[in-house]
């Protein structure tokens, strides 16, 4: 009776399909893909009709999903310490020792906390006649619980009515569940959210999380070891103990000293301190041994021999081709298989055997006969079809889909209520995979029918699932971010202020004054000479290879933005978002005059953004960052465009009031180049008179500048002009 009851309003959500994806291209809900070398970073395809799953089929799924991850925690200990279950011949040694995720280096080590796979990413699939049957165990950096958990808070929002009539378990638990289980592991110290940078491919679920539990994102040049501990460092230098990291980077890069010597996106030192105990890492190193797909077909025997337990879920039905009896049946019936390599993943490497030729068949067959280890065979299972609606014409069609569940494991084992459902591209294509084109949806686990009311105390811990995790001290400001929020206020009022200067000219153009344009080109260092003045509109306004479009400036706007989500927050992030959204939709719809003015919403998030990040528990010194960054940007336009010196007064004065905000605190060395700039071009401009405001703006940090360049090839500078750093 639930089940139809939710399945009947959640169509409901299908005619706010529109609205639902509009807040998530807002708030910039992102996956990368690569394509035959190239990386694109696109909106996650989201489908508005959910999975959904009875509270008593999810209870069992919970005891499998904790009995499994429970035993492969046991196994990851026992690997790396006694290896009992290798000399019981339970597990072949050569399944372990050849495995590329087994690593020697970590032999002997124990994690804090003793846990190995802190977060387990459980990917299984429910066949036609309803069984369920694990396909994976991702237990070194599984992704994807930003989605569901993200999509959710705006169905809530878009619909709030349909969450009071439909009992479905509340999925807010994850950050807390996530920073529970990081604090649980904890040895010293903050903890950090550890990511390769912005081009990686889960980067917004990167900064999402860090925002949502409060850790700080940190790239890896962040943070140094130091005597066998791990310090963050601040834009002032000074260290900061971290007692937790939260990796998001595979293990090969982890440390050059201790793996991949060619590694230039790892800390060095990194493990040593982690083998003497001075620093947690979810998930452990080496985790890869045992989500191997080759290990895959050992852990029912895991189950047996550390829980002494039958286990709750099934794996596909495996072969592993180095068993001669098995590789016997694979060979023989490799037509009816799928093929998998166990060392690649996201769908790579899988290889259906009925859509073989006759060549390609026995090609495959010589591969699995000379390297037998490298690959494992399925039967195929037919998953379950799932509705999603076609985002062209609305009509429902079938499709498959797999579900992973998240397992969180720290003093307790959780399994989120939760999970993310993937569905493929196209109709009857079993590979799913976010890296191969697939979209997501929402995933509701169904509260017991007969479930009481909500006591108070049950009520307050649901009012709190999230925590307050979001507070982020000034002092964890990397000299990098330092830079990023300066560009970021540079680059949002460059954008605001040439739009607003450029309507007059516009209009001027537009009353046949055909050259009163050029004034305000030759103000920004831009060419005079076009064929026409709609020519010179698609370059300032809309060009994406003019490095001083508007376009080109709000989108290195938002690429400061992006890597500070933990500190904005996604509802101030949103803004940046949209402009670039907007800008792009105005470049798409050509020069007609609807789309030019469609430039004035630009500044109006513009305004809103600044005015969010001035109401914000942001700390004072992170707002300085940014309005200094913003204001050194107006007194140049303001300058370049000869505005009279009353109208510079407002920005002079707020430059010194940000300054003063610093309390103390050094200033970066991009500000101070930034200023010394400006000193030497307002002469130029005829403003001399001015520069002992800034010269004055430079004083009140006599001794405090930091003028050693924070080295950090990642801040997102593209300003062109005649503007440079010294």
């Amino acid at each position: 009776m639930l089940e139809s009851n939710a399945r009947e309003l959640a169509g409901e959500l299908v005619g706010r399909r529109e609205s639902i994806n509009r807040e998530l291209s807002r708030n910039g809900v992102r996956f990368g893909i690569y394509s035959k070398g190239h990386y694109e970073d696109r909106l996650f395809p989201y489908d508005p009709i959910p999975r959904i799953i009875e509270s008593a089929e999810y209870d069992n799924l919970e005891r499998g999903l904790k009995q499994r991850v429970k035993a492969l925690n046991a196994c990851l200990r026992d690997i790396y310490s006694d290896k009992r279950i290798i000399k019981d011949g339970v597990i072949p040694e050569e399944y372990v020792y050849t495995s590329v995720g087994y690593y020697p280096q970590v032999n002997g080590v124990t994690p804090p906390g003793g846990v190995f796979a802190h977060i387990a990413g459980e990917d299984l699939v429910q066949g036609e006649d309803g069984q369920w049957w694990v396909l994976e165990d991702n237990l070194r950096i599984p992704s994807g619980a930003s989605y569901p958990l993200f999509v959710r808070d705006i169905e809530r929002r878009i619909y709030p009515t349909l969450f009071r009539d439909v009992h479905i378990r509340d999925n807010r638990a994850y950050p807390r569940l996530l920073r529970k289980s990081m604090d649980f592991v904890s040895t010293e110290g903050i903890a950090v959210l550890l990511t390769p940078g912005s081009q990686n491919s889960a980067f917004f679920e990167h900064a999402y999380l860090a925002e949502k539990t409060g850790a700080t994102l940190a790239f890896p040049e962040d943070l140094e070891v130091v005597q066998n501990r791990v310090y963050f460092v601040d834009y002032a230098g000074k260290r900061q103990r971290v007692g937790v990291i939260y990796r998001r980077l595979a293990d090969e890069y982890l440390d050059p000293f201790s793996f991949n010597p060619d590694s230039v996106i790892g800390v060095p030192g990194l493990l040593a301190a982690y083998s003497a105990g001075n620093v947690a890492i979810m998930n452990a190193p080496g985790n890869g041994v045992v989500d191997d797909k080759a290990m895959y077909y050992f852990v029912p025997d895991m189950i047996h021999y550390y829980l002494h337990e039958e286990p709750i879920l099934q794996n596909a039905p495996t072969y592993m081709p180095m068993f001669e009896k098995d590789r016997k049946i694979v060979l023989d019936r490799l037509g009816e298989l799928v093929i998998k390599d166990v060392a690649e993943a996201g769908g790579y490497g899988v290889v259906f055997g009925s859509s073989l030729n006759a060549k390609e068949r026995d090609d495959m067959v010589d591969r699995i006969r000379e390297d037998p280890r490298r690959f494992i065979a399925q039967e195929v299972i037919q998953f379950k079809d799932i509705d999603i609606v076609n985002p062209k014409t609305g009509e429902r069609m079938p499709r498959k889909a797999d579900l992973r569940a998240f397992v969180i494991s720290g003093q307790h084992t959780h399994v989120w209520y939760s999970g993310l459902t993937r569905y493929s591209s196209f109709k009857g294509e079993m590979i799913v995979n976010s890296s191969q084109g697939g979209g997501f949806k929402d995933t509701w686990i169904l509260s017991p029918e007969h479930s009481e009311e909500l006591d108070e105390k049950t009520q307050l811990d649901a009012v709190n699932l999230v925590g307050n995790y979001s507070k982020h001290a000034a002092t964890l400001v990397t000299a990098a971010k330092a830079d990023n929020l300066y560009w970021l206020g540079r680059y949002t009022e460059r954008v605001f202020t040439t739009i607003g200067q450029f309507f007059p000219f516009y209009d001027l153009v537009m009353d046949t004054q055909v050259d009163a344009f050029k004034p305000f080109a030759k103000a920004l260092d831009l060419s005079e000479e076009f064929d026409d003045f709609d020519s010179f509109i698609h370059s300032f306004l809309y060009d994406p290879d003019n490095a001083n479009s508007v376009r080109s400036a709000m989108q290195a706007a938002f690429n400061n933005a992006v890597v500070l989500r933990p500190e904005l927050g996604s509802n101030l992030v949103q803004y940046i978002e949209m402009s670039v959204n907007t800008i792009a939709g105005a470049a798409h719809g050509g020069l007609k005059s609807e789309n030019i003015y469609r430039q004035r919403d630009i500044t109006d998030y513009m305004l809103a953004l600044w005015g969010g990040v001035e109401d914000s528990a942001l700390a004072p010194v992170l707002k300085a960052f940014l309005f200094i960054g913003k204001y050194l940007e107006r007194v140049d336009l303001y300058t370049r465009f000869r505005l009279p010196e009353t109208d510079l007064q407002a920005p002079l004065s707020k430059l010194a009031t940000y300054g003063s905000m610093l309390n103390g605190m050094p200033l970066p060395q991009c500000f101070a180049s930034g200023a010394r700039q400006l000193l030497k071009q307002l002469p130029e401009r005829g403003y001399e008179q001015l520069s002992q405001r800034i010269t004055e703006f430079l004083n009140g940090f006599e001794g405090r500048v930091l003028d050693i360049d924070s080295g950090k090839p990642r801040v997102m500078n593209s300003m062109n002009m005649d503007f440079r750093l010294e």
